[in-house]
């Protein structure tokens, strides 16, 4: 392996090119229009022009991609996470040209890639799914044997969802029908599409850092926990996965290594399970790549699992995991607003201090005055804490969010702050480790009203929000010479004028500390213009990917409407009143800007009565992320 081709953006795409460049291989990187002045185009040997303003013309066009491998002389691709990394006829078209792929095989992506064939994998080699029908939805009386044996609530899943994307949750038999029957008119697609599965709440999301080479060598590198999740998409990792019995860790390595070596899996890959409270055991899905939390299992482990990807793709043997040292957090630091539910956002990164000393790890892609675009992921960077043990590593963390600041854009620090104070979280004082995959939602982020019962966020455009706090301006001071920071309100500030005690126009910013996160509370909160009027709008630019009502439908003041997808998460606006919808202006797959009317309702004479959502909700305790493709990011 002499050139390295990286089929990827941002921070992954500068982690690859650092070990690269270590191991003295040359670089070369691809970029949008929107990346042109990247860390990652900057630092790689060379770098080429991705022409177009949509992943499609971009980092999912294979064509292109494969036209800059031949132009560039690569022998090698590395697909980061996201975009191509998994898909097989990216990958058959690298290994045709004489490329080498860093990958397991296009079979291996193909039998993992969806959900249905992965589940058969999984009973191949006798490891657990999530109970479930591991056949295509094709007969209404097969879904109410299934639910009706196993029991409400059950899920229905896309195939081919990831991070989340594509479940429904439905609580009864009527429910189930109307999936059944307007399915193509509220959800989009065929519903050959979908599967189901057993709901499955109160539980945690597990997986194991694995690799196989081409010898035969298997190795876990570490287990992580990633039930700190909002949207069903991860949010804080650890490694190694905390308070697991040893027979259930056991069982995690062992059901890895036998799903490796189903599929002939050559390269790094991820097994995904959920554990219940009982110490139950179900598959989820391989993730057939390097995952964001990568981070975390080479903390523990000592290794560059980078490095580990290119000599297993080079033919060499891969390194056996050691035991692991001490403990570590990653914390995605992303563009979403925790006082709106962790809204994605975007803006200009006016300011960024990192936090720096022992036990730090920063891996970011961003650099101040970059632009977080709305037309792609939001995350900007990872900080990543580590120390000899789990309490130690707690109190890294709040230190390392002490000297984190950032400017111009949202994050969700404030929101870190409280969850690495929550007993629920830490296990301190003599607390229990509680956490599971809703408890983020539940504990801090749902503002759902009580006629929703799956732990969503509320309503992001027509729901009830935060009282908004008066603009206010802080100051550094120094009283008596000790040094002390002055907030005052801005309208105190405007009767001071421009004289000598102003600083002039006050740039508009809004830092990652001081903001906090504002509890909620029904005393606290606001009803949206929409519970009047009745117009459900789009909060942001987005993508519609589901409808969860008919006009004509009743609906109660909770209930889902519509799904929107914005920068690969997904995004629930719920009914701010009881009514009855009167007009649906969007369809599935359909795009819409900020403001733009999704749904209308008659709230004049709505119906308070119903304590059950009458659309279908979607939940996934049982999903986790992957990136820029919907998957993982």
């Amino acid at each position: 392996m002499k050139k390295l081709l990286i089929a990827n953006r941002g921070e992954i795409a500068l982690r690859v090119v650092r070990t690269a460049q270590e191991m003295g291989i040359s670089t070369v990187v691809v970029y949008a229009e929107q990346d042109r002045d990247s860390q990652a185009a900057q630092m790689a040997d060379e770098a080429y022009l991705l022409s177009g303003d949509t992943y499609k013309d971009t980092y999912l066009n294979e064509d292109l991609i494969m036209s800059i491998v031949e132009r560039s002389g690569a022998d090698a691709v590395h697909p980061g996470y996201g975009f191509l990394s998994e898909i097989p006829s990216f990958a058959q078209k690298v290994i045709d040209a004489g490329v080498t792929w860093v990958g397991p095989n296009p079979t291996a992506l193909t039998d993992l890639g969806d959900k249905i064939t992965a589940r058969r994998v999984a009973e191949a080699a006798h490891v657990p799914p999530v109970p479930g029908l591991s056949e295509p939805v094709s007969d209404m009386r097969e879904l109410l044997d299934f639910a009706n044996s196993h029991g409400y609530p059950v899920m229905l899943k896309r195939t081919d969802g990831g991070g989340g994307h594509g479940i429904t949750v439905v609580h009864d038999d009527d429910e189930l029908r109307r999936f059944f029957l307007n399915h193509d008119a509220l959800q989009g697609g065929d519903l050959n599409e979908y599967f189901i599965e057993k709901f499955v709440d109160k539980s945690r999301h597990v997986e194991t850092q694995s690799g196989r080479d081409s010898h035969g060598n298997f190795t876990v590198y570490s287990t992580r926990d990633c039930s700190v999740q909002r949207r069903n998409q991860k949010l804080v990792e650890e490694a190694p996965a905390p308070f697991l019995p040893s027979d259930v860790e056991q069982q995690l390595k062992g059901f890895s290594e036998r799903l490796f070596r189903q599929v002939d899996y050559v390269g790094l890959g991820t097994c995904e399970f959920m554990v219940t409270p009982s110490g139950r055991v179900y598959f989820l899905e391989v993730n057939p790549r390097l995952q964001v939390e990568h981070t975390v299992s080479e903390e523990v482990s000592g290794l560059d699992l980078v490095r580990e990807q290119l000599v297993i793709a080079s033919g060499g043997e891969l390194t056996p995991a050691p035991a692991p040292r001490g403990h570590s957090f990653e914390l995605r630091i992303t563009c979403e607003d925790p006082a709106t539910n962790l809204t994605p956002s975007s803006g200009t990164l006016e300011r960024i201090v990192w936090p720096s000393g022992p036990g730090i790890r920063i891996d970011s892609g961003v650099e101040e005055g970059d632009t977080v675009s709305p037309k792609f992921d939001s995350m900007m960077g990872k900080v990543v804490v580590t120390a000899q043990d789990r309490e130690t590593a707690v109190a890294r963390v709040r230190r390392a969010l002490r000297e984190l600041q950032i400017d111009g854009v949202p994050t969700p620090a404030s929101l870190f702050q409280k969850i690495f104070t929550n007993d629920e979280f830490t296990a301190e004082h003599g607390h229990p480790f509680t956490v599971t995959t809703k408890w983020l939602e539940r504990t801090y982020l749902n503002k759902t009203p009580r006629t929703t019962v799956t732990g969503q966020p509320a309503s992001l455009a027509g729901g009830e929000q935060t009282r908004e706090q008066p603009a206010a301006e802080t100051f550094v001071i120094e009283m008596d010479d000790r040094r002390v920071k002055l907030t005052l309100p801005e309208a105190m500030l405007a009767g001071l004028g421009s004289g000598a005690g102003r600083r002039g126009e006050r740039r508009p910013t809004q830092p990652l500390r001081g903001a906090g996160l504002k509890d909620v509370d029904a005393k606290a909160q606001r009803a949206d213009d929409g519970a009047k009027s009745g117009i459900i709008a789009s909060p942001m630019q987005a993508v519609v990917t589901r409808i969860n009502v008919a006009e004509g439908q009743q609906v109660a003041k909770g209930d889902l409407l519509v799904v929107l997808e914005s920068m690969k998460m997904e995004n629930y606006v719920y009914a701010p009143a009881s009514g009855t919808v009167t007009k649906i202006f969007v369809s599935p797959a359909d795009g819409v800007e900020a403001g733009e009317t999704l749904v209308t309702l008659d709230v004049t004479g709505g119906q308070q009565s119903g304590n059950q959502p009458s659309g279908n909700q979607p939940s996934g305790s049982q999903q986790s992320g992957t990136p820029d493709t919907g998957k993982e990011r």
